[in-house]
């Protein structure tokens, strides 16, 4: 045969899976009937996998919101520092409703228009003082959206 003739067969050989390439042909179709095992399983479960949607997206998003606590606490702190009170934590510090009264009072330069507790020491009062700094809020025509005792 002459060396195209020859390029010729081994290329209709090559296309149509002729000669000794038919087993690894083979082996090829099979696995690719067969599914394959899911990448990187292993018996532990990686933390992200185990959390539910919720608790991955706060994960996700808590140097983001560290960042806005850390900079809305030293912002309260500038002001409420005339009346000498300090936020050192938000969620704790705001539930009684005393630094949030007195931020209010600071920022709007007027008194509460309704009496608060002094000192609560009760969960109920507590949720008293909170909702006279709303109701504060309210009146002067400052809206709150899904925001309550």
């Amino acid at each position: 045969m002459s060396t195209q003739a020859q390029g010729q067969a081994s290329l209709s050989d090559w296309g149509s899976g002729g000669g000794g390439g038919s087993s690894s042909e083979l082996r090829g179709q099979q696995a690719a009937q067969e599914p394959l095992p899911p990448l990187g399983r292993s018996d532990a479960k990686p933390e992200c996998a185990a959390m539910p949607v919720t608790e991955k997206d706060l994960a996700e998003d808590a140097p983001w919101k560290r960042i806005q606590q850390n900079t809305f606490t030293r912002w309260c702190n500038e002001h409420l520092r005339c009346v000498n009170k300090r936020i050192g934590n938000l969620q704790y510090d705001l539930s009684d409703g005393l630094r949030l009264i007195a931020l209010l009072e600071v920022l709007s330069q007027k008194r509460m228009y309704r009496k608060y507790h002094q000192r609560p020491t009760f969960r109920q009062m507590q949720l008293e003082n909170v909702s006279v700094a709303l109701e504060f809020l309210e009146k002067e025509s400052i809206k709150l959206v899904s925001i309550g005792g």
